[in-house]
């Protein structure tokens, strides 16, 4: 994976096909890293478990992540990235179908960049996608990579 890519930590395995699909269809030609639970997530952005050995060093550009996950849910999942001095700057996008007041309040208390609650409407959900993708990866201005 090299700098240019999104981590997407998603259970849900249609709203993982529509989320690459509207990247696609934005031209987003970014590699998508895609973790099926909050232990994949975190073991692939700190280089353990399954992904241990990757080069920790290359983070993603921005991290697409889910509440409700099995194992690890995306409230732990953020905790644990804001207290790795490694990750602790990483952009991170709660992307969620919670709409509950008490998920956002938490989701920014923990340090969320952005919380994004997916659209139900197929249409707005591959718009809402692909706006994440072009405000991440083409506005946005990342943190330098530390050497």
């Amino acid at each position: 994976m090299n700098r240019k890519a999104i981590l997407l930590v998603e259970d849900n395995a249609n709203d993982e096909y529509l989320t690459l699909r509207a990247l696609k269809k934005h031209n987003v030609a970014n590699e998508v890293v895609v973790a099926r639970d909050g232990v994949e997530a975190l073991d692939y952005l700190f280089g353990t478990g399954a992904h241990a050995g990757r080069d920790v060093r290359e983070l993603p550009l921005v991290v697409l992540l889910d509440l409700k996950l099995p194992k690890v849910d995306g409230l732990e999942v953020l905790r644990r990235v804001r207290a790795d001095e490694r990750t602790r700057l990483l952009p991170v996008v709660i992307l969620t179908s919670s709409n509950e007041e008490r998920d956002v309040i938490h989701g920014y208390e923990l340090g969320t960049n952005s919380y994004v609650q997916k659209p139900v409407d197929f249409a707005a959900f591959m718009d809402a996608i692909g706006q994440l993708g072009l405000y991440w990866l083409m506005l946005n201005q990342p943190v330098p990579t530390q050497k």
